[in-house]
């Protein structure tokens, strides 16, 4: 079997104040992930700033732009420059008081292939996002890049099994979740703290089995405020093994090879695509199965 690898990279940082030092400082690592070999490169989620949804606060809709917009141009022009397909997620503004959580698709020619609206959106302590977006009303996609095709999605996105089944379906090979989560400062015991990860970790790899693709973990770094965001950012191969996986808090560019040649020989092992009742899946678009 020829291997169809590709060497992908998670960029994991802390943020400052400063939307402009933050993006230049993804460039930096963006340009240090490309002199390591990595030809698709993601970061996590909204990287230009400090995640600003701990509280609800008028002040923060002042750093939404449009998409594409002056992040992405920026962008553009890196991943020309380096050949590199980028995944970058921004607080986008679509119209005055209509903001979104999204992620733009720049591919390895620097040409914008356009964007994933967040759909899931929390709204949580410490996590007020219904504030500040829209759910995405784009569906899920996938990007045919110059590496390979891939689908995204964002942090809360995670725990749902059907984004990452429908994303697979559309022919992904790779999922990648742009990430920002954490613990409270002052919130549970290191058993707790532990379990919380390893749940966060467990759902995702689930998806990379169900649907025997790749899957692509990006998270922020560092204390901001009262979160703690834990890092950890992996990536899992279609059969749960971990591929790699970050330090714990600390900044890192994680570097992955996934074959996806793998991904024909997974399914053919383990065959749910072929038998999935999907016959039998209409009362999922359901809130719920009351008698």
């Amino acid at each position: 079997m020829k291997s169809e690898s590709v060497r992908i990279a998670l960029v994991q940082m802390t943020c400052g104040e400063k939307p402009a030092d933050n993006l230049e400082k993804a460039v930096a690592r963006i340009r240090a992930a490309a002199a390591g070999g990595a030809r698709i490169v993601c970061l996590q989620e909204l990287f230009t700033t400090l995640y600003f949804c701990q509280e609800e606060a008028y002040e923060p809709f002042a750093y939404a732009e449009p998409i594409p917009g002056p992040s992405t141009e920026r962008l553009q022009e890196l991943a020309r420059e380096l050949e590199v397909v980028i995944v970058a997620s921004l607080f986008e503004v679509r119209a005055k008081g209509l903001h979104h959580n999204t992620a733009a698709v720049i591919d390895a020619d620097g040409s914008y292939l356009g964007k994933y609206r967040k759909m899931h959106i929390p709204d949580d302590p410490g996590f007020y996002e219904k504030f500040y977006f829209t759910p995405g009303d784009l569906g899920y996609k996938v990007f045919k890049t110059r590496y390979a095709n891939i689908g995204v999605l964002i942090c809360w996105d995670q725990w749902y099994p059907e984004a990452a089944r429908l994303t697979a379906l559309r022919g992904a090979d790779i999922l990648f979740y742009p990430t920002a989560i954490g613990w409270a400062a002052s919130e549970g015991s290191a058993e707790v703290r532990a379990a919380q990860r390893q749940a966060w970790k467990s759902v995702q790899v689930g998806h990379a089995v169900a649907n025997g693709v790749f899957v692509a973990a990006a998270n922020r770094a560092g204390t901001e405020g009262e979160l703690e965001f834990w890092g950890n950012s992996f990536v899992s191969d279609p059969f749960g093994q971990l591929v790699a996986e970050a330090a714990h808090r600390d900044e890192e560019i994680l570097f992955a090879d996934c074959d996806l040649s793998r991904i024909g020989f997974y399914r053919s092992h383990w065959p749910f695509m072929r038998d999935r009742r999907i016959d039998s899946f209409g009362d999922l678009t359901r809130r719920w199965i009351d008698e």
